[in-house]
């Protein structure tokens, strides 16, 4: 008879207005767990749904013991609302993060099992191809992506999703950072350990309508590009100089002209090249700054990351 431990793995879902999908996630992922020899939970984080998606949470959690809920107390978005799932499961061996939306397929879920059974700390998935990806969300992915990869401190492979395993070590080690400006998953590959990764094709939404607005989306990328890189800061000292080889050129051209030519520039003309350049250099490099300036006074204030507002389910 084997004395061995069994092992728990927990299944953090960020839920934002997902009322309509939460049964036939909760379904799939119970279909699927079933089948491991795991020990296992589902933790749902209402991020401040304006629909019932915490009604549908607390219903799915009174007539299955293995469901968790956290409602926070707004929208802190997805960031956070990963955050949060995966620091209260520190208790178990590997944690799985996927969406709501069932566009990261629960059917994965033992492939990044074995994966982790082989010894890999982080199990992550890449997509393949997203089926309603619009080709100008596809365009800025993979800018995202390259710029990401080529001018930070990160190594991201392109379309690589928040779809993925973390091992009791990499979760640990989750709960040390305290930035409040993050991307998640870019902590995580920041992180190192043993990393492996598995492709998939993305299927289309069934039900509600996408959480990321392009707005978010774009703040989202503004904020990992300023958390793990000082090109912006970097491209502001280029920017100068290349403004000011500019300026000199004009100038040059300009004083060339009045000497050999008699272009006859009056001095109100070169005053106005001379300060325009000056001002733009002055507003490039004060809006670069501004925005490190910004993650500081973020971190400086000590906000908590998150607010739980409400639990539901058997929480021990």
């Amino acid at each position: 008879m084997s004395d061995t431990v069994q092992k728990s793995i927990a299944i953090v879902v960020p839920v934002y207005n997902e009322s309509q999908g939460l049964d036939a996630l909760h379904q799939r992922i119970r279909s699927v767990m079933e089948t491991l020899p795991y020990d296992w939970r589902i933790v749902l984080v209402d991020d401040g749904s304006a629909d019932a998606s915490w009604e549908k949470i607390k219903e799915i959690s009174s007539r299955d013991e293995r469901v968790k809920g956290l409602m926070l107390s707004r929208n802190f978005g997805k960031e956070m609302a990963l955050t949060a799932g995966v620091e209260l499961c520190a208790d178990v061996d590997a944690v799985i993060c996927i969406d709501a939306d069932l566009q990261h397929p629960p059917e994965l879920i033992p492939t990044l099992a074995a994966r982790w059974e082989e010894g890999y700390e982080i199990v992550a998935t890449v997509r393949e191809a997203v089926a309603d990806y619009s080709p100008l969300k596809k365009f800025g992915s993979k800018a995202f992506y390259w710029v990401m990869t080529r001018y930070s401190d990160l190594d991201i492979p392109p379309s690589s999703t928040d779809f993925r395993l973390l091992d009791r070590k990499v979760v640990h080690t989750l709960l040390e950072f305290t930035e409040r400006t993050r991307m998640f998953r870019g902590l995580i590959d920041w992180m190192g350990f043993r990393k492996t990764y598995i492709p998939f094709v993305a299927p289309a939404r069934d039900t509600g309508q996408v959480g990321y607005s392009f707005k978010k989306l774009f703040n989202l990328a503004v904020n990992s590009f300023t958390s793990f890189s000082l090109l912006p800061l970097r491209f502001t000292g280029y920017l100068g100089l290349t403004i000011i080889a500019l300026s000199l050129l004009v100038l040059g051209f300009m004083l060339t002209g009045n000497v050999l030519w008699g272009a006859n520039y009056t001095p109100m003309a070169f005053f106005t090249v001379f300060n325009t350049f000056l001002i733009g250099i002055v507003l490039c490099g004060l809006g670069m700054v501004s925005l490190y300036i910004g993650h500081i006074h973020t971190e400086v204030v000590q906000r908590p990351l998150y607010i739980i507002r409400e639990r539901a389910g058997r929480w021990e």
